[in-house]
């Protein structure tokens, strides 16, 4: 058994950055890394982007140069992962038997794939895009041949990937079971646009459509909807969300529903373990105190510089402002603010000239804002909702007038 003052599981940005935020605070102690990739912790959004679409080369999407980790002494324990957790015993148990012991433990475990339930759903074929793994077979596949793919779930992920595989030359599929895209996190209006944009790149885009399964023997030949339709397709990426990978913590009585539930400081309900990332639920000021989990690299890494600060001595709740962005074909959208329960929107600037941006507002107050192409209106209207503004809607919509002006 050996011994670490610090025990970080989860080698994406959110655990990455935690040890590399507790040296830089001056933390001398030991740290572990444990990841269950075998690569060291490198950046995931560029996967489904420039990684694929053979823009970047791996190598550039190091969080941090391999050498960094041995100069820093983080000890990176690669391709295992954590299947125990005693809370008690301050101990984790890895997948070779091994046990470490903790003096606090930082659980950055992000969430695994949700996959299809239905008939075909282990055939050969069928792909996720969540890490170099997913995205090297997949690519691999296109490079041998497969140019028809169905693409399931009309997020980010699905719309990404689907920009990424059209500029190959594929035939894309992508079927939404939602009325539109991107429904969970954006307006009509920002869904209209998308759905228009990957249809005039050659995207067979069809929404409200349910997956029966999967048609193929040893390897996936298409895509059965509810209604009996039969969908051809020589791969399938499944891009329906993740499910956050806590089960060792809640085996140990971690308290969580959807995720592993923090405080604002982080810290789970068991003493010495915090928990960040993608995993992590906590009640967000920024959707007006809603229990729930933020996917983005910006979270990812400013939850795990609250808990370096904890552990430093230096506590301060978490209280980070959320961004987002998505890169598909020549469009860049920029999100600020979470619009979840918002109750208007106004639109600035004109979708026909790929140039606009949507603004949430839930009760007068500005509480999000999309911008696709404009990053003026992003940069300024983020400054709009840090200060609570509730600007006149007229003067939102107007494009002569710069929103810094209705501060």
């Amino acid at each position: 058994m050996s011994n670490k003052d610090i025990v970080i599981v989860g080698g994406g940005h959110a655990g990455a950055q935690c040890a590399i935020a507790l040296r830089q605070g001056g933390f001398t102690g030991s740290i572990a890394l444990i990841g269950r990739e075998h690569e060291p912790p490198y950046e995931r959004p560029p996967l489904s982007k420039e990684y694929f679409a053979r823009e970047k080369t791996f190598e550039r999407l190091y969080i941090r140069p391999p050498q960094f980790w041995v100069e820093k002494e983080i000890e990176l324990l690669l391709g295992v992962e954590v299947t125990k957790v005693d809370p008690e015993a301050h101990t984790v148990t890895l997948s070779t038997g091994e046990d470490i012991t903790y003096g606090q433990l930082v659980w950055a475990a992000g969430g695994d794939p949700r996959r299809l339930s239905g008939e075909g759903a282990d055939l050969a074929g069928v792909h996720a895009v969540r890490t170099r793994e997913d995205c090297d077979r997949l690519m691999g596949e296109v490079d041998g041949g497969v140019k028809k793919i169905a693409v399931i779930g009309g997020g980010y992920i699905g719309l990404e990937a689907a920009a990424v595989l059209t500029k190959l030359g594929c035939h894309v599929t992508l079927l939404e079971a939602a009325p539109r895209v991107l429904a969970r996190v954006a307006g009509e209006e920002l869904s209209a646009f998308y759905e228009a944009e990957h249809r005039a790149h050659g995207v067979d885009l069809r929404t409200g459509v349910s997956v029966a399964g999967l048609i193929g023997q040893g390897r996936v030949r298409g895509v059965k909807l509810g209604d009996g339709t039969e969908i051809p397709a020589d791969a399938v990426i499944v891009g329906i969300g993740i499910i956050a990978a806590v089960a060792p913590l809640i085996e140990a009585g971690a308290m969580g529903a959807n995720g592993v539930d923090v405080d604002e400081l982080c810290r789970t309900s068991l003493p010495d373990i915090y928990a960040i990332g993608d995993c992590a639920s906590f009640a967000c000021d920024y959707a007006g105190g809603a229990v729930m989990r933020v996917e983005s690299v910006q979270n990812a890494n400013d939850q795990a510089t609250c808990v370096a600060k904890a552990i430093l001595g230096n506590p301060a709740p978490y209280r980070a402002f959320p961004w987002f962005w998505s890169n598909q074909y020549d469009l860049k959208l920029q999100t600020a603010g979470i619009s979840l329960g918002h109750d208007a929107t106004v639109l600035r600037g004109s979708p026909e000239a790929r140039a606009f941006s949507v603004i949430y507002l839930k009760g007068g107050k500005i509480i999000a804002i999309d911008s696709v192409n404009v990053v003026k209106d992003y940069v300024q209207g983020r400054k709009l909702i840090e200060a609570g503004a509730s600007p006149d809607p007229a003067k939102l919509a107007d494009t002569a007038v710069p929103l810094k002006e209705l501060l």
